[in-house]
């Protein structure tokens, strides 16, 4: 009775939970399963999330999942043309999928269909890994052939890009060939790997450097992967260019560019690209979460490329380095240059008594310009390297001085006779929002308990 009980209060639990999250519980548990992980419990959990729908999760097929579980730490949520070595945009495999699915292996792929849904159901995550793994290898097989195929014949080489359908055919599919087809070897090296690498020391880089030679042994197409698996465990990810660094024996761009491993400084540049057009996409959000956090990496990768190689302004590296460093500082300075300007408008104490509140003071308009103070925050730590010193400096200086001025001017009562106290109220509340974010919250509680003195007192005299 208390074991059906418990499945009774999971089924009502399940019910009651998003269809968005049914779809993501559905997904980990599959790769669970995948994995060996405690199956008869998630077994249990699986099927009711079956029975009550959630299987299909939005834009990903269960078996796509379970089929590209080996790219997991090689995808990128970025578009798919962009050329990152060794990455896979997320957004390519259900192309990449169809493609096997009707063009290469049709057959397979809707047997396999068949035996995962009966061994789902089922929970026999041992079935699911040995269907998975079998179609795995013949996925890589066929890929292979079909390249090669391509290769010999530009007609044939046009119509199987236009199979693939990617905006990046021919590499999306070499990738995931070489992918499937090294699995184990790169399952090897993740789990040899530490989660978590505090500092790369010349020791560290001779470890890591004999795992990856190690893992490319067999098939050297593997090198690129094996390194942004090493990569995705550094707290500093912009380090693995130290690689190429001992492998050169110094720090000029030409030598380093010579060795296997200079490929280390090509990755650490398209991580920045990615990092850079993220930062557009988070500011273009005019009440975008903090960037911080991604400033910092951003700062700590194009310092890390300045100081530890010796990259010729005229070079390709130099050149790229430069532009990615120009587009951060055009991105920041339009938004901070524009902070002074509007903050002063929040607050412009000259208000007409026939202008209501949210004309003035509209909550979005605040919560635009409180972005706006966050991100000139969050910029100042970082503004020698991201070349907005100067424009950090100068705005900064113009916000405080005008919010001591436009303060003293909310406070003084002569100067609000016939406005609606409403209106200047939410003045009041916008600007100590806005001073939390430049003197901080201290300073912020103090205002915001003169402001309500302040209100109690107008109260009064208005009874």
């Amino acid at each position: 009775m208390a074991g059906a009980q418990t499945i009774e209060r999971l089924r009502i639990y399940l019910r009651e939970l998003a269809p968005p999250a049914r779809a993501l519980l559905t997904a980990e548990c599959e790769r669970s399963l995948l994995r060996g992980e405690e199956a008869a419990g998630i077994a249990l959990l699986l099927a009711e999330l079956h029975e009550i729908g959630g299987d299909q999760p939005p834009g990903m097929d269960r078996y796509v999942r379970l089929f590209c579980q080996p790219l997991e730490p090689f995808l990128v949520d970025d578009a798919a043309a962009h050329d990152h070595p060794g990455r896979i945009a997320r957004c390519s495999l259900e192309m990449l999928w169809t493609w096997i699915r009707r063009d290469l292996l049709p057959v397979q792929a809707r047997r396999l269909e068949e035996r995962l849904a009966e061994a789902l159901r089922s929970g026999d995550a041992a079935a699911i890994a040995a269907l998975t793994r079998a179609f795995q290898d013949k996925a890589a097989a066929a890929i292979a052939a079909s390249l090669a195929a391509a290769g010999d014949d530009e007609r044939v080489r046009r119509r199987t890009i236009a199979q693939i359908g990617t905006p990046r055919a021919e590499e999306d599919a070499r990738a995931l060939q070489w992918i499937l087809s090294g699995r184990d070897d790169l399952a090897a090296l993740a789990a040899r790997l530490p989660l978590h690498v505090a500092s790369v020391s010349e020791a560290a880089i001779d470890e890591y450097r004999a795992l990856i030679e190690q893992t490319c042994a067999r098939d050297a197409n593997l090198f690129v992967y094996a390194l942004l698996l090493v990569m995705s465990r550094l707290a500093a990810p912009w380090q693995i260019i130290r690689f190429g660094i001992q492998a050169a024996g110094v720090h000029t761009a030409a030598r380093i560019a010579q060795t296997p491993y200079g490929v280390t400084v090509t990755i650490v540049l398209a991580e920045l690209d990615r990092m850079v057009r993220a930062l557009r996409a988070d500011l273009h959000r005019a009440t975008a979460a903090p960037v911080a956090a991604l400033l910092k990496a951003i700062h700590d990768t194009l310092r890390g490329l300045r100081i530890e190689i010796d990259l010729p302004m005229d070079s390709t590296w130099g050149r790229a380095l430069a532009a990615q460093r120009r587009q951060v500082a055009q991105l920041l300075h339009a938004n901070i240059a524009s902070a002074p300007a509007r903050l002063r408008r929040v607050l412009d104490t000259r208000v007409s008594p026939h202008v209501g509140a949210d004309a003035a003071r509209n909550p979005r308009e605040v919560a635009e310009v409180e972005a706006l103070l966050r991100l000139l925050g969050d910029c100042r730590p970082f503004a020698g390297e991201l070349a907005i010193a100067e424009a950090t400096q100068q705005a900064f200086h113009e916000i405080q001085q005008t919010l001591e001025d436009r303060m003293r001017a909310l406070f003084d009562p002569a100067r609000h006779a016939g406005v609606d106290h409403g209106c200047r109220r939410s003045q009041i509340d916008a600007a100590a929002r806005f001073c939390t974010q430049v003197f901080g919250e201290r300073y912020a509680a103090r205002l915001a308990k003169a402001a309500a003195v302040a209100g109690s007192a107008e109260l009064l005299r208005a009874s």
